[in-house]
């Protein structure tokens, strides 16, 4: 393959702008060949093909996310944006040049680099579903000349490993978005590691600052794509293989047991709290089997992220999550506070684990909690 450049050629801006607001209003109207459209428009004006992918579609896509958040889109709405997103950058990758074969001259002999024979495997994590920024990733390193095995979402990590070992990969980009995939970001990190694989980590489930790449040892971190591919041509370090790293190694906190408490009881933590809720809160009484659901699910997510933040000793992990549920609360007119009830009954059942009391204390500091408690939830 040939090797990999660190720099294309810029765009015009105006160009781009273009773009991306005929973009924005094709996904608006759900109008899958008027966003096409927009998009091969800008690549026959002249706008260079990764510009449009992490210029045009990258924020657009972004902006639709947004607008969930603001209850100005459905979730319908989002998944019919992010679908189109999804066939026209398959309909971009075609415009790609196939990269030469392997031991074509000009090839990279560069350590820990993709070289002649050399691929690098795109994955997300465990459980991960919104598989559209490591598909945006795979598209920038085709781009860039990489040869790319793209996986798509939600690889087991017993599979992901298996097929590592069958095709033997210069690098894993393990993509991730959401933080209560850690966990299972972690094992797969190290489960690549040790079978000689490094492993190169993105996506926001890792911080803004790569923070959680670097706790669970990931080999390296790149904030998007076009980092991605530079840290990638540069080469990443080779892990020892065989040296198989244990949990505790990287996260010595988890000796407490909590992390591992809280998980396995998810299921018990759910149905006391709601059970609780419904004691406390007679207004629930009147609530329908929707609004029953949606309040399980609420308490779930909250069990999740405080399982994730015990995971990664970081209770802002949990308190940021907190903030931006009651934000999305707020958007659709339920006040934030809706959420303290169950914290407070969290706490109560986790009395005796003083890492879990002492975050979900900061997140009922948070959201304005040890208030009186307003109505609960209406149906979202």
């Amino acid at each position: 393959m040939t090797q990999p450049t660190t720099a294309v050629a810029g765009s015009d801006g105006a160009l781009l702008e273009r773009a991306r607001r005929h973009l924005w209003q094709a996904v608006g109207e759900r109008d899958e060949y008027a966003a096409g459209r927009a998009v091969f428009t800008a690549l026959d004006d002249g706008a260079d093909l990764e510009d449009v992918l992490l210029d045009v579609i990258a924020p657009v896509q972004r902006k639709v996310g947004a607008e969930w958040a603001a209850n100005r889109f459905t979730v319908a709405q989002e998944h019919a944006a992010t679908a189109i997103h999804d066939r026209i950058i398959a309909a971009l990758a075609h415009r790609t040049p196939e990269p030469p074969p392997a031991g074509a001259a000009g090839t990279s002999d560069a350590p820990g680099a993709p070289g002649p024979s050399g691929t690098v495997t795109v994955a997300c994590v465990d459980g991960e579903w919104h598989a559209l920024p490591a598909r945006i990733l795979a598209e920038v390193l085709r781009r860039r000349g990489f040869r790319v095995d793209f996986l798509g979402a939600q690889v087991p990590t017993p599979h992901l490993i298996a097929h590592l070992h069958q095709t033997a990969p210069a690098a894993l980009a393990l993509s991730s978005s959401l933080p209560t995939r850690l966990p299972n970001a972690h094992t797969a990190i190290t489960a690549a590691q040790a079978i000689g694989v490094p492993v190169l980590a993105g996506g926001a489930a890792f911080g803004t600052d790569g923070r959680y790449a670097r706790q669970l040892g990931a080999d390296a971190w790149a904030p998007d794509a076009r980092a991605a591919a530079a840290v990638l041509a540069r080469g990443l370090p080779q892990p020892r293989t065989g040296a198989v790293r244990q949990t505790l190694e990287d996260l010595p906190h988890l000796d407490d047991q909590e992390y591992t408490m809280v998980s396995r009881s998810k299921r018990q933590l759910v149905k006391n709290t709601l059970a609780g809720m419904e004691g406390r809160l007679p207004a629930m009484g009147a609530y329908t089997d929707r609004q029953r659901e949606r309040t399980a699910e609420d308490i779930a997510h909250i069990v999740d992220f405080l399982a994730t933040a015990l995971y990664t000793d970081d209770p802002g992990l949990f308190t940021g999550f907190l903030r931006w549920t009651g934000d999305i609360l707020q958007a659709r007119g339920v006040p934030a506070q809706v959420l303290d009830p169950g914290l407070a009954l969290l706490r109560e059942e986790l009395k005796d684990f003083p890492r879990a009391v002492g975050f979900l204390t900061q997140g009922r500091t948070a959201i304005g909690g040890d208030t009186p408690a307003p109505e609960p939830r209406p149906d979202a």
